[in-house]
């Protein structure tokens, strides 16, 4: 097993981050923002990356600004959780994370950090799923919301009482790289200084 710092086989899920929920969901550019961040940090350090839409052709695509790599696969959805059967099979057959030259087996179960919407609908019920499977789950706090704030704790709580990890953006980038004598430790430190005010502003928001 692929051990990357504290976390083993990190994977990036965003979950449904979508142009007709921009003005829907409180503090919604708060966790595009935070999103970016780790997208940015995600391609530093190799880390895949699954993106889900909610009923795209009603609701729209993702929105422009995330700035998606090219290689990111997207999946269209109509249930709430991004455990579609489509990902899953990706998830488990396809996603082989290289980093220095080794590989991460196929079927090695994954930590996902979860970030998107909404807290207490598809970002739980991904969770809970997640966790069903054996992988562990990391939600990321300062980059997930609903249409309620009032929602977001008790969504919060739900999941981690069911075993996941709620923690930040910033506090999950220094877990998953663990050493500061990595030569990826620069690039991330220098992003983490970039984004400081957003990421200020996300967590006395979202937070």
């Amino acid at each position: 097993m692929v051990l990357r710092g504290r976390i083993n086989n990190p994977v990036l899920f965003v979950c449904d981050l979508q142009e007709k929920f921009r003005t829907a969901i409180y503090g919604f550019d708060k966790c595009i923002q935070t999103t970016q961040k780790l997208l940015k940090a995600s391609q530093i350090l190799q880390i895949p990356i699954l993106a889900t839409t909610q009923l795209s052709q009603k609701l729209g695509p993702l929105v422009p600004e995330l700035q998606l790599p090219e290689r990111t696969k997207i999946f269209d959805k109509s249930l709430f959780s991004m455990m579609t059967p489509e990902l899953i099979a990706h998830l488990d057959t396809a996603i082989t994370a290289e980093s220095k030259g080794v590989v991460v087996a196929v079927g090695q179960k994954k930590s996902v950090a979860l970030v998107g919407i909404e807290s207490h609908v598809c970002i739980l019920q991904t969770c809970l799923d997640l966790l069903a499977a054996g992988h562990n789950v990391y939600v990321i706090a300062d980059a997930v919301s609903s249409c309620n704030r009032q929602e977001v704790p008790i969504a919060l709580g739900r999941m981690r009482r069911a075993g996941a990890v709620v923690t930040t953006s910033e506090s999950w980038l220094y877990e998953v790289m663990g050493d500061a004598k990595i030569e990826e430790f620069r690039q991330i430190a220098g992003l983490v200084k970039e984004s400081k005010e957003s990421t200020t502003l996300a967590l006395q928001s979202l937070l």
